[in-house]
């Protein structure tokens, strides 16, 4: 919800920290059913579009778990918190702008699963990221950062996102056909 025009978790927000009064109203930038119910159909359709699980890993029980380093898992690890809660599309002025933008949230969680050692569908989720509405419609403003409740940082997953996509793009532009 909306409180005071700042994104914050219902659960988390307390009147005694607001003694001046507090104004509550419907998470931004997502369309209103009612009061302060919000339509979420996009947030999680982003979410599924880019794929957040292991891709690739033919590993089967048999052969035993898979091992990380905690350096391999240290990658992505900050980028796992996500309570998909919608604070950082609340903030983010771009999916204000452009509903059609995949938004922090999918871009972090891509991010998360793209710099998992076990995971080998990079190449898939990077054609989300590199699409229109991918990680290009972001100008890097960071209100999604700050108002997320659980200590992770979608714009540093965003700009990471960024340089990937570049080096997509520059090995696509060298790579012989």
């Amino acid at each position: 919800m909306m409180v005071n025009n700042v994104p914050k978790l219902a659960c988390k927000t307390f009147l005694r920290d607001y003694t001046d009064g507090m104004k509550v109203e419907a998470l931004a930038n997502f369309p209103i059913e009612r009061d302060l119910v919000v339509d979420m159909t996009h947030f999680i359709e982003s979410l599924e579009a880019i794929k957040p699980y292991i891709i690739g890993n033919s590993r089967t029980a048999d052969q035993g778990t898979n091992i990380q380093t905690p350096a391999q898992m240290a990658k992505y690890h900050q980028f796992s918190g996500c309570i998909n809660c919608g604070l950082c599309y609340a903030a983010c002025p771009q999916f204000g702008l452009n509903p059609e933008f995949i938004g922090p949230a999918a871009i972090t969680l891509a991010h998360r699963y793209n710099e998992d050692s076990r995971d080998h569908g990079k190449k898939e989720r990077m054609a989300q990221l590199n699409s229109q509405n991918g990680v290009w419609s972001c100008t890097f403003v960071g209100y999604c950062s700050e108002v997320w409740p659980k200590h992770v940082d979608p714009a540093a997953a965003i700009q990471q996102g960024k340089v990937e996509s570049s080096k997509d793009f520059l090995i696509a532009t060298l790579k012989p056909r």
